[in-house]
């Protein structure tokens, strides 16, 4: 099993219109196949100054990359993320 986690700041005002239609247009990357868990997060911790965060799982190594190479996810970072995302930290787990 792989967790893939991101988290990220948007360059929209908080609480904004376009801020809230990113997240909206996001729940695209549920309907990926082999996306398991999605799930959408807000930063509560004073411990750093990130925002958001998105959280999924895959069964498997291939089940991922079918993932990053699909055509919605694709799409979603070139027209969305991409352009909308101020900073963002990645990081994908396997369980030891």
């Amino acid at each position: 099993m792989i967790r893939h986690t991101v988290v990220f700041n948007l360059k929209h005002a908080h609480g904004s219109l376009m801020e809230k239609a990113f997240l909206r247009d996001a729940m695209v990357l549920k309907e990926i196949p082999g996306v398991k868990k999605f799930e959408q997060l807000r930063q509560t911790s004073k411990k750093n100054d990130y925002e958001f965060g998105f959280s999924m799982e895959f069964a498997d190594q291939a089940a991922y990359t079918a993932y990053n190479e699909h055509a919605k996810h694709v799409k979603f970072v070139r027209e969305r993320w991409d352009r909308e995302v101020e900073k963002f930290l990645e990081i994908d787990y396997e369980p030891l």
